[in-house]
């Protein structure tokens, strides 16, 4: 008897990580300063084939969904044509198997929110570094940025958003 508990305990210390809901994990990456949003005519000089430093291309600001999350997301787009997902000012909790993502479904306020972003199509780029500060993630070659318009902060293990950002 008391080995299953061991076991079981064991087994939801694995599961659930407690000891996370009062650790942190600051981040403090450098972000990229961006030119003036590309739909704007003054995003590139006149005659230029490419802007001649890094584009915001989207942004929004971070709602809470399973915890408190606070924060800016944006989309920077590279002289070369590459692209990078900033996440400016995070304040989230950390929380077991944490991934960002971006996806095609839209980002709704309570818990209406929680769980849709395993719904439709996402493209996930990479565990998130920290709950808290500055980081940045390069999107793959090829994402198709018109169709995926929101990120989340992705847990894994309990499929469920801690907060989320539409990218307008």
């Amino acid at each position: 008897m008391a080995l299953v508990l061991v076991v079981v305990v064991t087994a939801g210390l694995y599961w659930f990580q407690p000891w996370k809901i009062v650790t942190d994990r600051e981040v403090a990456e450098s972000l990229t300063v961006v030119g003036v949003p590309s739909s704007s005519p003054d995003a590139q000089p006149l005659g230029s084939a490419t802007p001649a430093g890094p584009v915001l291309v989207r942004q929004g600001e971070f709602i809470s969904h399973e915890h408190d999350t606070t924060g800016l997301a944006r989309v920077i787009r590279d002289p070369d044509g590459s692209h990078t997902l900033e996440i400016a000012g995070l304040d989230t909790s950390d929380g077991p198997d944490l991934r960002v993502w971006l996806s095609d479904q839209p980002v709704l306020p309570g818990t209406a929110g929680w769980r849709v972003f395993d719904d439709g199509a996402s493209v996930e780029l990479g565990r998130l570094k920290g709950n808290r500060g500055d980081q940045a993630y390069v999107i793959p070659p090829g994402t198709d940025l018109d169709r995926l318009t929101s990120v989340t902060i992705w847990c894994v293990r309990f499929s469920v958003s801690f907060g989320a950002a539409d990218l307008a």
